[in-house]
Formats: C-alpha cells, sequence, structure tokens
C-alpha cells in the first residue's frame, strides 16, 4: 500500500466512526453557524399588534417584551407572516395564540448519557421544536429587540418559566454542535428557573415535550428600567402538540395552578394589573444607603493616607539613622 493513501484512508474510517457514534444524537444537536443569518433581525418601531385569533405550526416565532398601550407585556413575535403575499411581521396576544407543535416535530429520545436531563426514557418519541430550523415546525426562540424595549430597560430581562401545565413535561435547552454539552434553561420537573437575556438578543433553543395534548407553559418577563421603574408580566404561552391535539381545546384550556400575581413590580414597588408599569419606587431609603456608603469609604481613605503618611515618616527616620536606605524595598517594615 502507498504510504500517501495511509492518512486519507484513516482519515475516512475516523470520520465513518465519529458518524456512527453519533447515531440518532446528531439530531438533536445545532450544528453551528446553520442558522446565523435567520437569527439576525430587526424589528421596525411601532409594529402592529394583531387583534385576532392565530394558529401558529411553521414560520419563525419569538416571544418577548414590549410596551402595549404604555404597559410592559410579553407578546409573541409573528415574524412567520410576512412570508405570505404583502404580509408583514406583527405583534400576537399569548392567550389569543396557540403554538401547534404537529408530528413533524417528533424525534427519538437519544441514548446518550448527556441527554439523561430528559424526562423520558431513551428511545421514546417526544415531540421537539428544534433550536436549528426546521420549515415543517414552528420555529419558537425569544427576543429583546422592540426599539422602545431597548430603548428603556437597563441591559436586558430575566425569563422565568414559573409553571407548565400539560400531560407531560417540558425542557427547554440550548446545544451547539454535535459535541457540546447541552444547558438547560428550563425543566418542569425542578423549580422555576430564571436566565438573563441582553438588550437586543435573538435566540432560539430546543423546545421538547415529553407527551402530545395541550399545555399551558407559563412564564414571566421583568427587568429594570433605566428611569428605575421595576416591570413583570406573566403570561401563559398555549401548545398543541400533536397532530391529533385539538386547537380548540388549546384555546379553551384554563390555568389550574397557582394564580398569576397581579403585579408590575418583582421588586417591592407599586402594585397593579398585570403587565402595568409601576411608578418609580421611593428613593428615599436608597439615598440613606448611598450616604452612609460615602461615609465609610471617606474614613478608609482618611485612614488609608494617614499610614501611608506615618510609614514615609518612619522611612525617613530609618534612612537618617543608617538603618534602611529610604529608597529600598521594605520600608513598611516587609521585604
Amino acid at each position: 500500500m502507498r504510504p500517501t493513501v495511509l492518512p486519507v484512508l484513516l482519515a475516512l474510517l475516523t470520520a465513518v466512526l465519529l458518524t456512527l457514534a453519533g447515531g440518532s444524537a446528531s439530531a438533536w444537536a445545532q450544528a453551528p453557524g446553520d442558522d446565523d443569518r435567520n437569527l439576525e433581525q430587526q424589528i421596525a418601531k411601532g409594529q402592529r399588534v394583531a387583534p385576532g385569533r392565530r394558529t401558529l405550526d411553521s414560520g419563525h416565532v419569538d416571544v418577548g417584551p414590549r410596551f402595549v398601550d404604555g404597559r410592559w407585556t410579553l407578546m409573541v413575535h409573528d415574524d412567520g407572516a410576512k412570508a405570505a403575499a404583502g404580509g408583514r411581521s406583527v405583534w400576537r396576544h399569548p392567550d389569543r395564540t396557540v403554538l401547534r407543535v404537529t408530528d413533524d416535530a417528533v424525534l427519538q429520545v437519544p441514548d446518550d448519557p448527556k441527554y439523561g436531563f430528559l424526562p423520558a426514557p431513551p428511545g421514546s418519541d417526544v415531540h421537539v421544536v428544534p433550536q436549528t430550523q426546521n420549515p415543517d415546525v414552528v420555529w419558537l426562540g425569544w427576543n429583546t429587540q422592540d426599539p422602545d424595549v431597548m430603548e428603556r430597560i437597563d441591559r436586558g430581562v430575566t425569563l422565568t418559566l414559573t409553571d407548565v401545565q400539560g400531560p407531560g413535561d417540558l425542557v427547554v435547552y440550548l446545544q451547539s454542535g454535535d459535541f457540546a454539552e447541552p444547558k438547560v434553561l428550563w425543566n418542569s420537573t425542578g423549580a422555576p428557573k430564571p436566565f438573563f437575556v441582553d438588550v437586543d438578543t435573538h435566540t432560539h433553543a430546543n423546545w421538547v415535550f415529553t407527551k402530545p395534548g395541550v399545555y399551558l407553559a407559563q412564564v414571566r418577563v421583568s427587568a429594570d428600567l433605566i428611569d428605575g421603574t421595576k416591570v413583570s408580566d406573566t403570561r401563559q404561552l398555549r401548545f398543541a402538540v400533536g397532530s391529533g391535539t385539538s386547537v380548540d381545546d388549546a384555546y379553551a384550556a384554563e390555568w389550574r395552578g397557582a394564580p398569576v400575581r397581579a403585579q408590575a413590580d418583582t421588586g417591592g414597588g407599586s402594585t397593579g394589573t398585570a403587565g402595568t408599569a409601576a411608578e418609580p419606587a421611593d428613593d428615599g431609603g436608597t439615598s440613606a444607603v448611598v450616604v452612609v456608603g460615602i461615609a465609610v469609604v471617606a474614613v478608609a481613605v482618611a485612614v488609608g493616607l494617614l499610614l501611608v503618611l506615618l510609614r514615609g515618616r518612619r522611612a525617613k527616620l530609618r534612612a537618617r539613622s543608617g538603618r534602611l536606605p529610604a529608597d529600598a524595598p521594605g520600608t513598611d517594615g516587609h521585604r
């Protein structure tokens, strides 16, 4: 065998082994850069809010905050609406929108330890809204790109899955590449888990539903505004999972879990109806804390200056007595 052929055969053998090792797991992983261009979007200021009901079973969809009549509100951004002739992207109300996840989204849970966080046994069928866009499945993500939101929030927002109502479990996770470890963001089997989203962010993830049926996923979006106001809104996202699941049942589903806390301030400010912008909190207590903090810093600075002066004086005295040159290291007594 010619020596130059051996490296080529080894490379081919390695590629085959990697493909076999990846197996069904490769369908679960996000290929790097696949949807970079689809994630590059800009949302027009004052984009229309569609008033009616709509079932979304394909196309690009995000959840995210925006101000509706001055109120901080979690909304559904239907970017797929622009696919129709003369169509444009619109915002929709979550309670008038059903995200339909058909059987085109069915995958089998990989027999791979790194997917052990999924509350379903290996080989079982689950419905997956993928991180990489599948044209036959609704493509769900989130964004913080509404122009009014970007102008008014301080750094970003916090998204929290507070509870899930449905026949199975819901897991949301990120993964980059076939060999990267999944990063679980939400898991309905555990405690509510918030994560922070920077301003002007657009992200998609994997949404895994372990059983078909109607799901209500209660999501809270909260933020600090640059004027000091704290805002929060909690809504239920409606899912009809499985081709045989009734969309009408999804629209009719009522939340039976803990009641939504009617508030707009998660930080102890004023309360009101969900989604209402809170008034800036009284900053009297904050001012007092600031004054005390300034006083502590001033005392620390004064003590530091005093120590420097004392050490300098000691160094001069030592230099004069001939015990240690004034410019030698350790004039404060330490070498």
